[in-house]
């Protein structure tokens, strides 16, 4: 009888589809704004690490240029995102967050955080633990294997 509980021999893809799963239920949970994962993503982006070239957006993105440039077109025109010079570089423009798309990068991060507290609350506090020790762990992992 499985207990629900961590099993000792969990492999690395049983983490993997765990995590797949648990993205998969957080961009489910946030519907502020009604974005598209990609532009759910490409606004993150921008909220949390500043105005940026398209290019270099595009790349952080995994996508191409000319994708990310209509996918910023539709942000502008909702009005999530604004083009502005850049002026290290006159011919550069940047793509920045307006006030709007702050506040639907908030929105969407409060609902996030919401449902991902529900989920911990129907949890064992062991469980809990557990998850609130291991998630730091891997983001700390990960920064580390950016660094490289």
């Amino acid at each position: 009888m499985d207990s629900g509980g961590p099993r000792p021999d969990t492999s690395a893809e049983d983490l993997l589809i765990a995590v797949e799963h648990l993205v998969r239920h957080m961009r489910r949970s946030a519907t502020a704004g009604g974005l598209s994962v990609a532009a759910s993503s490409a606004l993150g982006r921008v909220v949390r690490e500043g105005p940026q070239r398209l290019t270099e957006l595009a790349r952080a993105e995994n996508a191409t240029q000319p994708n990310m440039t209509q996918l910023v077109t539709r942000m502008e025109r909702a009005g999530l995102v604004r083009r502005t010079a850049d002026r290290t570089d006159g011919r550069g423009v940047l793509v920045e967050a307006t006030e709007t798309g702050l506040e639907v990068f908030r929105r969407r991060r409060a609902e996030r955080s919401e449902a991902l507290g529900l989920l911990l609350d129907r949890m064992p506090e062991e469980e809990r633990a557990a998850v609130r020790t291991a998630l730091p762990a891997l983001t700390r992992a990960i920064e580390e294997e950016g660094a490289h």
